[in-house]
């Protein structure tokens, strides 16, 4: 665990969970496995806000239990699930772009609470769809129900595990802490339910305090009432789909900008085809036959058999090899080869970086490095067309910022440089943990100019949130233009100027967090890919 990831998880923790919960996940990252006494020990603060912290931490999946053999509970944080907190946003709009508005709140509702039951994502979403809904119509629960089936069907949600039902008796006292199972069949099956009605409207100040009675009412009455028919199932975002989403969505625009639409469309839909059956970390997809693919493919595509056969040898016969050949049963079967793919990514992304960081003449050098593997500075000066003194700086500049690494073979057991080869190499495994390393850092220090800018502009916020409370209460009521036109007036053109430069630089920092994630996903996704390689 690097400063730069403690550093970043301590501020995401801060951003979305605040300075107690920060403080106890910080520590946890920082000592690993710790009991609930060590923490309220070593961080000082109450058992009760201890307990409270790590409830909300298990309920976000960022913190795990487990019993040990002693008796006692350990609690041990999971900086890798904090990590992904930042690519929430780019979660929440997968989810818009593949099931619209649904789709999107059903995803930004469990990211919010962790973990939730169907029956209450279904009305959450049902009652905030209603708010943004025209007078006079509602969001039905049964629409919101099929859209959370249908992110089940594709293993976009999952079920949590559960506690397993046993007899309880009371000669044996129950343990320190559950042992959460859950079964491989059921974790994508949804609960058959009933779920009638529509969604509901905030109701405005007036309306709250006539309905006051009734609502204390209701609630005496909700006690008593049976719980809701799928109470205990609870479900959870699936993280590692999304990032197979992802990852697909990579592969597929790499091979569009190399090839061509249709061969991107033919890559996509053998992906599409093995998406559910193919794990998250597999190395290849199933094989598929051309002709199953042939008959998966989009209805716009009109391509005869003949032109979708010549497609796939030319996919099989590319250097880079995203798609192989792995026999000629039905008609030839074909694989998409993922690790390749993410090699491929992780290789293209290196380039570019040392292309914006050194220039293009380095570039050139870093290109010829990767395809020759092993040279030394005379061969490098020769292949790349370069004159030597330029060479030998830029190699020395890229040796300083670990983008090359230098290897000495000995002619001699003395390694007399005299009698020693220096060859130049690029290893790209250590140059992307190198560049994820400065990724954390970057995302680290945009979330800290973003807090450094709305502090400095604090009191301007608050003054242009209180207009903004007076001008809505005010156009609630019926009031005359220009009674609104003097509130408005209440900021100054300067303030107002200040106040977009502000919403700018933010919209900027934001945009750039989400780009660095991009390139974190594609090292990451290749460093694991690489670890996990037999």
């Amino acid at each position: 665990m690097t400063q730069a990831e403690i550093k970043l998880c301590s501020l995401l923790l801060q951003e979305h969970f605040g300075e107690i919960v920060e403080k106890i996940g910080t520590y946890l990252i920082r000592t690993g496995t710790q009991p609930l006494r060590m923490i309220v020990n070593d961080t000082g603060l109450s058992l009760d806000q201890v307990k409270k912290a790590l409830c909300v931490l298990i309920q976000h999946n960022l913190v795990t239990y487990q019993l040990q053999k002693r008796g006692f509970v350990e609690y041990e944080a999971q900086c890798k699930r904090v990590l992904r907190i930042l690519r929430y946003p780019r979660y929440i709009y997968t989810a818009k772009t593949l099931y619209n508005d649904t789709g999107e709140l059903i995803v930004e509702e469990l990211l919010l609470n962790g973990k939730m039951t169907m029956s209450a994502v279904v009305r959450k979403v049902a009652d905030r769809l209603t708010e943004t809904m025209e007078d006079g119509k509602t969001m039905d629960y049964a629409d919101v129900s099929s859209t959370f089936v249908r992110l089940a069907d594709t293993h976009f949600v999952q079920r949590c595990p559960l506690v397993p039902e046993a007899a309880e008796t009371p000669e044996v006292p129950p343990p320190p802490a559950p042992t959460l199972v859950i079964n491989e069949k059921d974790m994508y099956a949804v609960p058959k339910l009933n779920l009638v009605g529509k969604g509901k409207r905030r109701r405005s100040c007036d309306e709250d305090e006539n309905h006051e009675h009734k609502a204390k009412k209701h609630k005496k009455d909700g006690e008593d009432a049976e719980p809701p028919p799928d109470d205990g199932i609870y479900w959870q975002v699936n993280i590692d789909r999304f990032h197979q989403h992802f990852r697909d969505q990579g592969i597929v625009s790499a091979v569009a900008n190399r090839m061509d639409q249709t061969s991107s469309e033919i890559v996509r839909t053998m992906l599409r085809m093995s998406e559910v059956t193919t794990s998250s970390s597999a190395p290849y997809t199933q094989p598929l036959s051309s002709n199953e693919i042939f008959r998966s493919l989009p209805a716009g595509y009109n391509i005869v058999k003949q032109v979708l056969d010549q497609y796939l040898t030319l996919l099989a016969d590319d250097p880079l090899e995203f798609v192989g050949k792995s026999g000629d049963s039905g008609g030839g079967m074909y694989t998409v080869n993922l690790h390749k793919a993410l090699a491929s990514l992780a290789t293209a992304t290196l380039e570019s970086i040392v292309e914006e960081r050194f220039g293009s003449r380095c570039a050139r050098i870093f290109r010829l490095l990767l395809r020759k593997k092993h040279l030394e500075q005379k061969q490098v000066e020769d292949f790349a067309m370069i004159p030597a003194k330029e060479a030998k700086d830029m190699l020395y500049k890229m040796l300083s910022e670990n983008f090359v690494s230098l290897q000495e073979i000995p002619k001699t057991p003395d390694h007399a440089p005299s009698r020693t080869f220096y060859l130049y190499t690029v290893n790209i495994l250590s140059s992307a943990r190198m560049l994820l390393h400065r990724c954390y850092k970057s995302v680290a220090n945009l979330i800290e100019r973003r807090q450094y800018e709305t502090k400095e502009n604090k009191r301007l916020l608050e003054k242009s949130q209180r207009v903004e409370a007076i001008l809505a209460s005010m156009q609630a009521t019926g009031a005359e233009d220009v009674q609104l036109q003097e509130i408005e007036e209440m900021i100054t053109a300067p303030e107002r100027q200040q106040l977009e430069n502000l919403k700018r630089n933010v919209n900027k920092i934001d945009a750039s967090e989400n780009q660095v994630d991009e390139t974190i996903f594609v090292l990451e996704s290749f460093i694991e890919s690489t670890l996990k390689k037999p």
